[in-house]
């Protein structure tokens, strides 16, 4: 502690900052597993402080996600430790519903971020044993917070990947991320070309169609097709139950043959399943499988083209890597998000350069928080793991801090003795 104050004495001599030593972990990120830490934590009695680049909670969903949303997996394997989904909530929430679910879960546990403080640096100091967390705000106003605990809980998605495609400063038409589309009204009765067959390029292509749009998607590789339900029961739940008596390779086999059963062979309709498994591709990988809502009745019926992958693009126009050409008027990027922990974490064991980590813990008080690639249900998990990790840390240096003080109580009574 001597260490921390001699570190705050000499800046402010040099440069008299904006500072203040909080008094627990600092959460990155105020989307749902930075809510779920900052909750157990006051569930262990560790206060905390929330920092969130953006101006409200959840961002993610609230300002990056198109209208017709939903939550992929039923609700009890979507919701935040200590408070479950409203029971009149339907199986699968809207995203609306989820941000309203996020909003009275902060509320109940009476977290409040502190919003719109971007995260400019965050490194360990090792003579002191604390962090040390620059951060800016919309006014360009620097802060620095110094604390004992660092969760990053910015997420598997803090930026969208733009691809470097040949010719695509040229095309001419409206080039828009999936992040920033919102529905396909404004696409009516045009070719629009959607990059990607993921989750999110099949509901952006099948939200096109039906508002009488012409997409065609591109399925570049091979991809595991599920239906969300088999007989009316959830797949998620399905794999999850039969992954408690049997081995995952039997799981996928199975899962396969559901899914050939239900959606029939999609090959023959240009969307190719992986050799592996779909649940050891999400294990191995971190590969979801889609989960069909309605896309391949329409690229059956051909509403939805499917098209592989692209050469280049020209004006008005894209040229396939069959030679084919098609005329096209928007082009939708679902190319998938990427993790920007690199860019403002100074930390070289944890998080390897591509900006995921190796585990939910690191060195010198460092923690993950939702990075795990098993969606909302993992950063669930992680939350009260480090939690758990903290708390119990918490109460031992509490325990340290009485026992010095009933010591020094002692001796200035024995002094006033003598």
């Amino acid at each position: 502690m001597e260490n921390l104050f001699r570190l705050v004495d000499q800046d402010q001599e040099m440069f008299q900052p904006k500072w203040t030593l909080v008094n627990g972990p600092i959460i990155v990120g105020a989307g749902p597993s930075g809510l779920a830490a900052a909750a157990c934590l006051k569930e262990q009695g560790v206060p905390c402080v929330v920092v969130e680049r953006a101006d409200c909670i959840a961002s993610l969903w609230q300002k990056r996600t198109y209208d017709r949303l939903k939550l992929h997996l039923p609700k009890q394997f979507c919701q935040l430790p200590k408070l479950p989904f409203p029971e009149d909530y339907p199986e699968y929430p809207t995203k609306r519903q989820f941000i309203e679910y996020l909003e009275s879960y902060a509320k109940h546990f009476g977290i409040n971020p502190k919003f719109n403080e971007c995260v400019q640096s965050a490194r360990y100091d090792e003579t002191s044993g604390f962090w040390r967390v620059k951060t800016s705000g919309s006014n360009k106003t620097e802060f620095e917070y110094i604390c004992r605990w660092l969760i990053v809980a910015t997420g598997e998605n803090a930026e969208s990947v733009m691809p470097d495609i040949e010719g695509l400063s040229e095309f001419g038409g409206e080039v828009i991320h999936a992040c920033d589309y919102k529905s396909g009204e404004k696409f009516k009765g045009k070719k629009v070309l959607v990059v990607g067959c993921g989750n999110s390029g099949m509901e952006v292509s099948l939200d096109l169609c039906n508002h009488n749009a012409s997409p065609s998607m591109v399925v570049r590789s091979s991809v595991h097709v599920l239906p969300r339900e088999i007989l009316g029961k959830s797949t998620f739940e399905l794999a999850v139950l039969m992954m408690k008596w049997l081995p995952l390779w039997v799981v996928d086999k199975l899962m396969l043959i559901l899914a050939w059963l239900v959606l029939g062979n999609t090959e023959k309709y240009g969307v190719k399943r992986p050799s592996t498994g779909p649940l050891e591709l999400k294990n191995t990988r971190g590969k979801t499988p889609v989960l069909d809502i309605g896309a391949l009745e329409k690229i059956r019926s051909g509403d939805i083209n499917v098209v592989p992958g692209i050469k280049r693009f020209s004006r008005g126009q894209v040229e396939l890597v069959n030679g084919e050409k098609l005329d096209m008027d928007s082009v939708v990027l679902a190319t998938g998000y990427r993790s920007n922990v690199p860019s403002w974490l100074q930390e070289g064991e944890l998080f390897a350069k591509n900006g995921y980590p190796d585990g939910w813990k690191g060195k010198g008080g460092v923690y993950a928080a939702g990075f795990s690639k098993r969606g909302l249900s993992g950063a669930s998990s992680d939350a009260m793991r480090i939690a758990q990790d903290i708390g119990n840390a918490w109460k031992e240096e509490n325990k340290q801090l009485k026992k010095r003080s009933i010591a020094r109580h002692r001796r200035c009574i024995s002094l006033s003795h003598l």
